[in-house]
C-alpha cells in the first residue's frame, strides 16, 4: 500500500467519527447522544489504562485515582468566582483567584496527573506481578482518603457541584481520536516495542539493554495524562460528583471493559467499551420488566450487573486474552480487507 493510500485511509478514519460527533444531535435523540458521549470518555480512559496494563505487563488498579485527580483539579480551576465563594469558601486565595476555561483546565489536569504519576510510579514501577497491583490499589485508596478529608479543596465527602457542563460529544470524540492516534504512533514505534519486550520477559529485555524502570514509568506517565484528561471530561459531563464516583465500582467497570475487549490492543480496548456499554444500556432497560406475548417478565433490578459478571467470567474461561486478543484494526488489515472485497466483487 502506497503512502498516499495510507494517508487517505487515516484521513477518512478520523473524519468519519469526527463528522458523526458533530451531526449526532441531529441524527439521534438526546439519550443516545449522552450514551455515545460516555462511551467516548470511557474509551479514552480504558485505552490509557491499557497502556501500562496491557503493553508493559504492569497491572495497575489505581488508574481511577488519576481520573479523580483530573476531575477535581479541572473542576476547581473552572468554577466561577461565585461558585468558589459559595461552595469552597476556605479555598486558598491564590487558587480562588484562578479561573480557567474548559480546555486549559483539562490540559492542566492532565499535566498535574503526569507529575503525580512520576512521583508515584518511580518507586512502584520497580515492582512486578501482584505486588504492583496491590501497591497501585493502595494509591487509589490514598487518593480517595485525601479527597474525602480535603474539605477546603474538594468539599470532602459531600457532592462537588457547580462544575460547568461543557463536555459535549465533539469534545469527547476529539480527545478520543487524539489519544488513539498519539498512542498508536507510540505503541508501534521503538518505544512501544521496548514496552512489549519488558512485558514478555524482563530479563531478556535487560539483556538487550532495555532499562525496565524508565520503560514502565514512561507508559505509566503517558497513560496518567489521558486519565487526567478523561477525568476532566467526565467531571464537566456530570457537573456534580463525589469521591465515591471514582472508586472501586468505577475501577471494576473500566477493568472489565479492558479485559473483555483485550488488554494488548487499542482496538480491543475500544471494542470492550462498546460491548459493555451497549449491553449495560440494553440490560438496564430490560431490568424494568417486559411483556413478550403471553410471557410476562417481572422487574429484576440489578440483573444487568449479574449478566455482565457472568459474561466477564465466561470471557476469562474461554477467551482470557479478550475479544480482540493482541489484534489491531491496522491500516494494513483494512487495506487487505478492501483488496479482498474488490477481488470477490470482480470474480
Amino acid at each position: 500500500m502506497s503512502r498516499k493510500q495510507r494517508f487517505l485511509i487515516v484521513v477518512v478514519g478520523l473524519a468519519l467519527p469526527a463528522l458523526f460527533s458533530i451531526w449526532a444531535p441531529a441524527l439521534m435523540n438526546d439519550y443516545l447522544v449522552r450514551v455515545v458521549t460516555v462511551m467516548c470518555i470511557n474509551a479514552l480512559l480504558v485505552i490509557s489504562m491499557g497502556l501500562a496494563n496491557g503493553f508493559t505487563g504492569v497491572f495497575s488498579l489505581g488508574h481511577v485515582g488519576f481520573v479523580a485527580v483530573g476531575a477535581y483539579v479541572s473542576g476547581v480551576l473552572s468554577l466561577s468566582d461565585a461558585n468558589k465563594a459559595s461552595y469552597l469558601p476556605d479555598l486558598p486565595v491564590w487558587i480562588a483567584a484562578i479561573h480557567l476555561g474548559f480546555l486549559p483546565s483539562t490540559i492542566v489536569a492532565g499535566l498535574v496527573c503526569v507529575v503525580l504519576a512520576f512521583l508515584v510510579g518511580a518507586p512502584l514501577m520497580r515492582l512486578s506481578g501482584h505486588f504492583v497491583s496491590v501497591a497501585t490499589l493502595g494509591f487509589l485508596i490514598i487518593v480517595n482518603v485525601v479527597l474525602v478529608n480535603s474539605d477546603a479543596y474538594t468539599r470532602g465527602a459531600r457532592t462537588f457541584t457547580g462544575v460547568p457542563l461543557q463536555t459535549t460529544l465533539p469534545w469527547a470524540m476529539a480527545w478520543l481520536l487524539l489519544a488513539v492516534v498519539t498512542l498508536a504512533r507510540i505503541i508501534y514505534s521503538p518505544k512501544g516495542r521496548a514496552w512489549r519486550a519488558v512485558r514478555e520477559d524482563t530479563i531478556a529485555a535487560q539483556a538487550l539493554g532495555i532499562d525496565v524502570l524508565p520503560t514502565r514509568l514512561s507508559a505509566f506517565v503517558i497513560g496518567s495524562f489521558f486519565a487526567g484528561v478523561g477525568g476532566s471530561l467526565y467531571g464537566h459531563y456530570l457537573g456534580s460528583f463525589s469521591p465515591a464516583s471514582f472508586y472501586f465500582a468505577y475501577t471494576f467497570s473500566l477493568i472489565s471493559m479492558l479485559v473483555i475487549g483485550g488488554m494488548r490492543s487499542l482496538t480491543g480496548a475500544v471494542v470492550g467499551v462498546i460491548v459493555v456499554s451497549l449491553l449495560s444500556e440494553l440490560l438496564r432497560n430490560l431490568e424494568r420488566g417486559f411483556d413478550f406475548g403471553i410471557v410476562s417478565v417481572p422487574p429484576l433490578y440489578g440483573g444487568s450487573q449479574i449478566v455482565l459478571g457472568v459474561i466477564f467470567i465466561l470471557i476469562m474461561i474461554f477467551r482470557p486474552s479478550g475479544v480482540m486478543g493482541d489484534l489491531e484494526l491496522s491500516l494494513g488489515r483494512i487495506a487487505a480487507l478492501l483488496h479482498r472485497g474488490r477481488k470477490e466483487t470482480n470474480t
